[in-house]
């Protein structure tokens, strides 16, 4: 999960997605491991992601929101992602958790909530009203709804008509 959703900012998806797997390799791992990208000197980290190909467009940026959002698992969750989720009682309450995370608001909070209930299982008690539309069932909105090439160019789809109608609003007032 964590530096996956983080750096999901900006840039296209297939390169945010990439990321996690270019941290694991430049660091010499097989997995990732809250607890050593916590404890990474900054500067060196920043350093890593910044080789080229760059793991992010700002990756000086994003080392240190990797690094913060590491830094919260590990003071919160003893590094284990899956905490977040796994003893959870409530939809509510893990968007709470999710949204107190470094790097997450409301939007990629209920985005990854609802990754998590429609292709992970992760579903307690009111998980699809607490990921509010992101939740909903049938629906393209989001990564939570990409499992491959077709629903992929539905989500692509589905933004650029949203995009669209956001510039036709703002040219009709």
């Amino acid at each position: 999960m964590y530096p996956r959703e983080c750096c999901d900012q900006q840039i296209p998806m297939e390169w945010a997605f990439a990321g996690p797997y270019t941290i694991v390799q430049r660091l010499g791992s097989d997995e990732l491991d809250a607890h050593e990208i916590a404890a990474y000197d900054p500067d060196k980290f920043a350093v890593l992601l910044s080789e080229k190909p760059a793991v992010h467009r700002y990756p000086g940026s994003m080392a240190k929101r990797v690094q913060q959002l590491c830094q919260a698992l590990v003071d919160d969750y003893d590094g284990d992602a899956a905490a977040l989720w796994s003893e959870v009682g409530s939809g509510k309450e893990l968007l709470r958790r999710l949204n107190a995370l470094p790097g997450f608001g409301k939007q990629k909070a209920q985005i990854f909530l609802a990754l998590l209930g429609k292709q992970y299982g992760v579903c307690p008690e009111g998980w699809r009203e607490a990921a509010g539309a992101y939740g909903e069932e049938g629906s393209y909105r989001s990564v939570a709804d990409i499992t491959g090439p077709e629903s992929l160019a539905q989500v692509r789809a589905f933004k650029q008509e949203q995009k669209a109608a956001a510039k036709a609003k703002k040219i009709a007032s």
